[in-house]
């Protein structure tokens, strides 16, 4: 994870600071890079965000800035993601689909989901026809299912009819993720059974010492607390980084 701090077009953006901003996110795809690791996420940290899929044009050209520097600073072998919280697909799209990115993140493809800005409501319609608008079909589309952004509103679905369902849509992979250990090995286990051909991500809650277990049955991981420097600063540790990317080398 490349986390982003509040940018132009947000309530918290202070004046100024995106030429930081950018700095910051050269330097933490750069270490992932060193590190060895397959990629990046991009993901903005505004910390305010709407509950529809749309962004503040000011936003979305600032990430835009910013994926655009870290695909000049680590070439087009390293897969770069995009995604502007909390729901903002089509934005994400438009950003990775200029600047040379790999994939998106989606925090609700199908169904909805209940956060602190409100009822995230999913729109895959829109979405895939916005993705084939801008002739972006190579653009992946990762749809958490089962995660910290994301829970099946309502209750009453499993994460594997969850997973179905987003692949139905037009997902090409799923993220998962949980505090709890087991339950995370379950929900991975419970996609491969009911949509084997759909590829797992396991989306935040990993540290080295859980990792290698995490990885034994899944595609894929993105990283983030347990490989930023311990001062707070949000910044990517190097070295803790290298032993991460080792670790999931060594199952992978």
């Amino acid at each position: 994870m490349v986390h982003l701090a509040p940018l132009p077009g947000t309530p918290l953006h202070r004046p100024g600071s995106l030429p930081a901003i950018i700095a910051a996110a050269v330097d933490d795809a750069l270490a992932l890079w060193e590190a060895g690791a397959d990629g990046c996420l991009m993901q903005t940290v505004d910390r305010l965000y709407s509950k529809r899929d749309e962004a503040d044009p000011a936003r979305v050209a600032a990430v835009t800035l910013a994926a655009a520097a870290v695909r000049s600073a680590v070439g087009g072998e390293f897969q770069l993601g995009v995604q502007l919280m909390r729901n903002a697909a089509s934005a994400s799209l438009a950003v990775a689909a200029v600047s040379g990115g790999s994939f998106i993140r989606a925090t609700a493809m199908v169904g909805a989901t209940l956060t602190a800005h409100g009822l995230v409501e999913a729109d895959p319609l829109s979405v895939m026809a916005y993705r084939k608008a801008i002739d972006a079909s190579r653009i992946a589309v990762i749809a958490d299912v089962w995660t910290d952004h994301f829970s099946w509103f309502g209750g009453g679905k499993t994460v594997g009819e969850v997973a179905r369902l987003a692949a139905g849509v037009g997902a090409d992979a799923v993220a998962v993720g949980n505090r709890d250990l087991r339950a995370t090995l379950d929900a991975v286990a419970e996609i491969r059974a009911t949509s084997p051909s759909v590829p797992v991500i396991i989306a935040a809650h990993t540290a080295h010492e859980t990792i290698t277990q995490l990885m034994s049955d899944a595609d894929g991981v993105f990283v983030g607390s347990c490989i930023k420097r311990p001062d707070q600063s949000g910044r990517i540790d190097r070295d803790l980084a290298s032993r991460y990317v080792a670790a999931v080398r060594s199952v992978r």
